[in-house]
């Protein structure tokens, strides 16, 4: 793993009067699980694809280290996306090299509770399953950065907390840079190392907060609503991003 710095100097689609992002710079440090939290609309997305190299047309770059280049992606969607016609085991061993051992799928299988259902295809999961099967791959492909765009969007509270939870264990097993998009600020603390708050479009980083609560105390409701009170207590803009 290699620290990832993203500058972009602008961002603007062809029909577009505004950028949708300028003057915008991100550090990762290596290992790192980060946040980006702001209003719909604002950019969030599509930084993500300018990190994962989907879209080239704007002005800035991207270092991975000391490299000018495009990091080592693992993409986990809104959608799963897995294909129809493959099992579960098929899905993931899809972005794995011939050579790569099974033993570590068999692992991840086993942490995300989907081993019992690697043979099953992706109709006869359930939302949740099939978020959980995503993950596996973004991870199996051991990238350099981890993107997720709300990937537990649409999830009700208790399955949205279970993949959560499993994804957590799945990361700390097996560290990765994890640049992460929600809505939801609980959900930010309970999985960020570090926060990081944007404004509406031409986005730009806001504020940039360190999450002070241990991991061991990360399934502590109490203590995560606390801190959230305190965020908006002690900068009333974030109340807007939300």
């Amino acid at each position: 793993m290699t620290d990832i710095q993203i500058n972009i100097n602008s961002k603007t689609y062809p029909t577009a009067t505004k950028p949708s992002i300028a003057n915008f710079q991100l550090s990762l440090k290596s290992g790192e699980f980060v946040c980006l939290v702001g209003p719909s609309g604002c950019g969030k997305t599509t930084l993500l694809n300018i990190v994962s190299g989907l879209d080239n047309d704007y002005d800035g770059d991207i270092l991975v280290g000391q490299q000018h280049t495009h990091p080592k992606i693992g993409y986990i969607f809104q959608n799963p996306r897995l294909l129809p016609w493959r099992t579960v085991r098929e899905n993931i061993e899809l972005v794995l090299d011939g050579n790569q051992a099974s033993d570590s799928m068999d692992s991840m299988l086993d942490v995300m509770q989907l081993t019992q259902s690697q043979h099953v295809y992706p109709e006869r999961l359930s939302l949740g399953m099939s978020r959980r099967v995503s993950i596996i791959r973004a991870f199996a492909v051991d990238p350099d950065v981890l993107l997720m765009d709300e990937p537990f969007v649409s999830l009700d509270a208790p399955t949205a907390r279970q993949v959560r939870d499993l994804l957590l264990k799945l990361w700390q097993q097996r560290p990765h840079t994890v640049l992460f998009v929600t809505h939801d600020l609980r959900e930010a603390i309970a999985l960020a190392d570090r926060l990081i708050f944007l404004s509406a479009a031409p986005m730009q980083v806001i504020s940039e907060i360190t999450v002070p609560i241990a991991r061991s105390e990360r399934h502590n409701e109490r203590a995560i609503e606390s801190f959230r009170q305190k965020l908006i207590h002690d900068h009333p803009k974030i109340k807007q991003l939300l």
